[in-house]
């Protein structure tokens, strides 16, 4: 049980750091908890979720960010972080995808 109370208390603190929900996260924790699955970054679940909600291929993604599509993958595999102002985008794609679509 307070284990579950633990991986709840993270969540919370990481959406509330991030200022919005993630989808997934939670399941996400609990697997690296339990050591199954595969683990994610918030950064890579925002950046994810983005692109899926604009409904992009990573080289359409790449393209529409003016960027290598091998930069947007190292991203999306966490081998780097993603600066600022790409999570800035992000999270403006995620909660406002139609101004992202008058513009692609």
């Amino acid at each position: 049980m307070s284990k579950t109370i633990s991986i709840d208390n993270m969540v919370k603190a990481i959406e509330k750091d991030a200022g919005q929900t993630i989808p997934g996260l939670a399941e996400s924790m609990a697997e690296a908890h339990a050591g199954a699955g595969t683990i994610h970054t918030p950064d890579q679940i925002i950046l994810k979720t983005a692109r899926k909600i604009v409904d992009m291929t990573q080289p359409q993604f790449a393209d529409w960010l003016d960027m290598p599509v091998g930069t947007l993958r190292d991203w999306e595999q966490g081998r780097f972080e993603i600066p600022g102002p790409v999570k800035k985008l992000l999270q403006i794609t995620i909660e406002h995808p139609e101004i992202i679509a008058e513009h692609v």
